[in-house]
């Protein structure tokens, strides 16, 4: 008979769903485990998680976890996710997105959620480029790259994601990569601890469209680049940070502080009212 053999996270997977849509090489599947491992290490009860994401490849990822949660309108993941959050404070509620589901279709609920501290995390897979739905040029694609839709390179300088979110607001901010998964499974340990809005942006590898548009060969050979320009830095605020494809996207932790959070302000907001309506 032949052994099963099964995934050391089992627990935490919907087996029936795999094999994952994922195409050989991609790096979101290293997010997906460095996020299971975190809860893991940190022994946060199933229950008490619910993930949602939009739609794209990385929309996928709640699909595959045993965790309660939603798939929504391309962009509106983290609306629904605060909303979540304020029927459900006991919940964590995670947000999962690609880089054109969380800041291009969906940056105005970003910039917003940021701005109110909202007590969300959401954890941004940037490849550049839209993925899933055709190869699009993205709002993260580098100048000096090429996408389905910007073929004589994109008319405009990409968003450094790090400097947006901390500028509106952003508690806790950090950017990894792939290329670093346990550097990452330990920020989205801080970031699920984190009273407020927590965003963790992920460089990540897009071997079959990316890549190939950008004459990387193999999976490897964008990991390798990835990894090249990724710079570790301490102990430099956000706009310190850089994203430059010729010299050097910064990683690290930019933002970790203690702030009032959304469901704080709501409270007091609340009680202010409740006041006032005993004062009449």
């Amino acid at each position: 008979m032949q052994e099963i053999v099964l995934h050391p996270l089992e627990q935490y997977l919907r087996s029936d769903r795999l094999p994952h849509t994922w195409c050989p090489g991609c790096g979101i599947g290293t997010v997906m485990q460095a996020f299971i491992k975190a809860i893991d290490e940190l022994k946060i009860d199933p229950k008490k998680i619910a993930t949602i994401s939009g739609i794209g490849c990385t929309g996928r990822i709640p699909l595959y976890l045993k965790f309660d949660g939603a798939h929504v309108l391309h962009g509106r993941a983290i609306p629904v996710a605060l909303g979540i959050k304020l029927a459900r404070p006991d919940l964590k509620v995670v947000v999962f997105g690609g880089d054109g589901d969380i800041v291009s279709i969906g940056g105005n609920h970003l910039i917003h959620a940021a701005r109110r501290n909202a007590d969300i995390t959401v954890i941004m897979v940037n490849n550049f480029i839209y993925g899933l739905t055709g190869g699009q040029v993205a709002p993260t694609t580098p100048k000096e790259t090429f996408t389905y839709t910007s073929p004589y390179n994109p008319d405009s300088k990409p968003f450094n994601v790090i400097q947006l979110v901390a500028a509106a607001g952003a508690t806790y901010v950090a950017r990894w990569s792939t290329a670093y998964p346990v550097l990452l499974k330990e920020s989205i340990k801080k970031a699920l601890l984190h009273r407020g809005f927590s965003f963790i942006e992920v460089i990540s590898q897009c071997p079959e469209i990316f890549g190939r548009l950008n004459g990387f060969k193999t999976p490897y050979d964008l990991l390798k680049k990835i990894k090249d320009i990724g710079v570790i830095r301490r102990n430099i605020g956000p706009f310190e940070a850089k994203y430059d494809w010729n010299s050097e996207i910064t990683l690290g932790e930019f933002v970790n502080k203690d702030e009032p959070t959304y469901l704080d302000q709501l409270n007091q907001v609340i009680e202010k009212a409740k006041v006032q309506g005993d004062k009449k």
